[in-house]
């Protein structure tokens, strides 16, 4: 109880709230007898994981690129080990883009997978943050990109020598799918041709991006050997990149692929944790799911149905689909996840399709951040980072560099042409109650408070004729229920007309206004969500 009561207190100073009980509340969050210590006991992967692009996050050596010491200085941050703090954004996983040595920026084009790239530090580095995670109850996982490398990495070398040289008994000569002569590519494949040999290897991403064949026992040895090399040094797992792709247009078996080679990584960390990049729509997804969690696309972007939601779309809409993906998620694998996110690196920033001073942004926050499963959080999106392709037609412009206000000499990377940046940095945003950047500590406090959020079985709430609504999670005989109005006015709902009467507390308001309960009606301002016990 001591420790709920700290909470609490730190809660206050956040919002500047006043306690009550039911009745009008405006930027509470009342624990209520549920204590940070029994959601921390929780060592599931229901957790909220923050993506860094390495080179773009923090720079600890003034040579203008982030780097691993960089965010080992901003892990206090991130996670200072205090989920009652109210200092920290409370994140408790992390994933890192690509660290390994590579030519490029983006770091997706591996020269060589054990050695981590010297811009980012050493493997030493890696280490130490690694365990300042650990030691912080964070998890971290490397985006691992096995389906491709760089045309400098020494196994494509060694491929294009043994063709050099005729020697199909080479043990490289078929490291990766490759054509000779006039060979037809397959339909829809990109194969591009080796200076001075009469060979083409696959590369469907980029003529520097070769594709190894994972039929070829060598190619699978390799790079599970890789996987397992970062294991022992203490990651908790992987995303992996462009996982349909593995075999190119054959989904059945690319996830083939990804069973065995996550079973046998689970045979050295059973509590491995992956979540997989198969951008597509559910029904391919879900070919996945029973292998691995894999991200939401279909709920991402501005054309996705968190932003849709987010501009006053009907929120029973938007229960209803996750409700139904639960259940079919829970169909394919017992445990899967539901992985939801706006944005990410390869995607135009959030901020500039939701907009920061319109309160989208933060409901957009409310919306899947307190929702079941392991949102993912971009880097920056919490202070309303800005960026997007536009008519440079660059990726480096999704990847610009982090505001911090004190100094920090990250920049942005190379080729990025992006100039309308946030006015705001998080030295701003920290002293400003209402900023985005609290509200999204806010809403990670609320979510680790109420573990049921994310953990408990999910019932959509039906409401009609409105655009208010809900849901109910049930977890460990204990029921939340989290209600948003997504809309510019106030709206009121009765919870006798969707049979659920008995929640007779507020426990927490996140959002642009205020919330009551009155018997059984709930009114919530408008762009604001509401936590009930």
């Amino acid at each position: 109880m001591k420790r709920a009561i700290c909470v609490f207190l730190a809660l206050m100073l956040l919002t500047g709230a006043a306690a009550a009980d039911g009745g009008r509340v405006r930027d509470e969050i009342a624990v209520d007898g549920v204590s940070f210590e029994d959601a921390a006991d929780v060592s599931d992967n229901n957790r909220v994981f923050y993506e860094i692009f390495v080179g773009s996050f923090s720079d600890s050596d003034g040579d203008g690129v982030g780097d691993l010491r960089g965010i080992i200085n901003r892990m206090d941050y991130l996670n200072d080990g205090d989920p009652a703090s109210g200092l920290s954004l409370g994140v408790e996983g992390l994933w890192l883009t690509p660290i390994f040595q590579s030519p490029s920026y983006h770091k997706y084009d591996v020269t060589d997978f054990y050695r981590v790239d010297p811009a980012f530090g050493t493997e030493a580095d890696l280490e130490e943050l690694i365990g300042l995670c650990h030691e912080r109850g964070v998890k971290l996982i490397l985006d691992l990109p096995i389906n491709h490398t760089a045309t400098d990495c020494r196994w494509f070398k060694n491929f294009v020598n043994a063709h050099l040289m005729h020697n199909p008994g080479n043990d490289y000569y078929n490291f990766y799918h490759w054509l000779e002569g006039d060979e037809k590519a397959p339909a829809g494949q990109h194969y591009a041709r080796v200076s001075n040999l009469d060979l083409r290897y696959e590369a469907n991403f980029s003529d520097s991006m070769p594709e190894p064949d994972f039929d070829q026992p060598l190619v699978r040895q390799t790079f599970l050997d890789v996987a397992k090399h970062y294991l022992a040094l203490g990651v908790d797992g992987f995303r992996f990149d462009a996982a349909k792709y593995i075999y190119f247009g054959d989904n059945e078996k690319s996830a083939a692929f990804w069973e065995w080679y996550i079973g046998e990584l689970k045979k050295e960390k059973p509590d491995l944790y992956t979540v997989a990049e198969v951008w597509d729509g559910d029904g391919v997804i879900d070919r996945y799911i029973p292998m691995t969690d894999c991200f939401n696309f279909s709920a991402s972007q501005a054309s996705g149905i968190i932003a849709e939601t987010a501009q006053a779309g009907d929120v029973n809409r938007f229960t209803a689909y996750v409700e139904a993906r639960q259940k079919q998620l829970r169909a394919l694998r017992t445990d899967a996840r539901e992985v939801l996110f706006v944005s990410n690196h390869d995607m135009d920033r959030a901020s500039g399709y939701l907009g920061m001073s319109n309160g989208r942004m933060a409901t957009a926050a409310n919306l899947y951040l307190l929702s079941p499963g392991s949102p993912f959080i971009y880097y920056g999106e919490e202070i309303g980072l800005r960026g997007s392709r536009g008519s440079a037609n660059t990726d480096a412009n999704r990847r610009l560099a982090m505001v911090w206000g004190d100094g920090d000499t990250v920049q942005d990377p190379a080729g990025a042409t992006y100039a309308k940046q946030t006015p705001y940095s998080v030295q701003d945003l920290r002293g400003m109650r209402s900023s985005l950047l609290n509200h999204y500590k806010k809403l990670l406090m609320i979510r680790r408070a109420n573990p049921e959020i994310a953990r408990g079985e999910y019932t959509a709430l039906k409401f009609t004729g409105t655009k208010l609504g809900g849901f109910v999670s049930a977890w460990e005989g204990k029921r939340v229920m989290v209600l948003h109005n997504t809309t510019n006015a106030p709206l009121t709902v009765d919870l006798q007309d969707v049979n659920e009467a008995g929640f007779t507390r507020i426990v927490a308001v996140a959002g642009a206004g205020e919330a009551a309960l009155e018997g059984t009606q709930v009114t919530l301002d408008g762009q604001t969500s509401a936590v009930l016990r």
